[in-house]
């Protein structure tokens, strides 16, 4: 357990993924003037909690291997998978989610003598190209304080 304690590049990707999943609540409220608590454990929003922890993943392996180690290429690759990911098909599926919701809306109103009950999805899931950049931006930091720190 001590060795995973002083494992740097962990360290700084969990930070970020906190940080990241912390902010979030608070970085919504000046829009909607409403605090979701919800959002400290969802998906989706801003910013990218994926993002954050992959980059700060990628920017201590650096920090400590150098940009010409496996684990750098690993990390790297690793996530630019995560952030195309998220911008891409998590995003389209939360999409999809929303027209499905908007469907089961109109088939309840259809059917309004209570055979058809609608079960919301999450409309949520994937990321705009802003909220993926500032994931990157907390992981970034995350990953330089975190891996300097220790």
């Amino acid at each position: 357990m001590d060795i995973l304690l002083t494992n740097r590049p962990l360290i700084a990707a969990f930070a970020a993924a906190f940080v990241a999943q912390f902010l979030k609540p608070f970085l919504l409220w000046p829009f909607e003037r409403k605090f979701h608590a919800d959002l400290f454990i969802s998906t989706g929003g801003m910013p990218s909690s994926h993002t954050a922890m992959v980059v700060a993943l990628s920017t201590s392996i650096y920090m400590t291997e150098g940009v010409a180690s496996l684990a750098f290429a690993i990390a790297i690759t690793f996530s630019l998978i995560i952030m195309h990911d998220a911008m891409g098909i998590r995003r389209a599926a939360g999409k999809q989610a929303a027209v499905i919701n908007e469907w089961s809306r109109l088939l309840a109103q259809i059917h309004e003598d209570g055979q058809f009950t609608p079960e919301n999805l999450k409309t949520m899931l994937g990321h705009s190209f802003v909220q993926v950049v500032g994931g990157m931006v907390v992981g970034f930091i995350s990953g330089v304080l975190f891996t300097s720190i220790l």
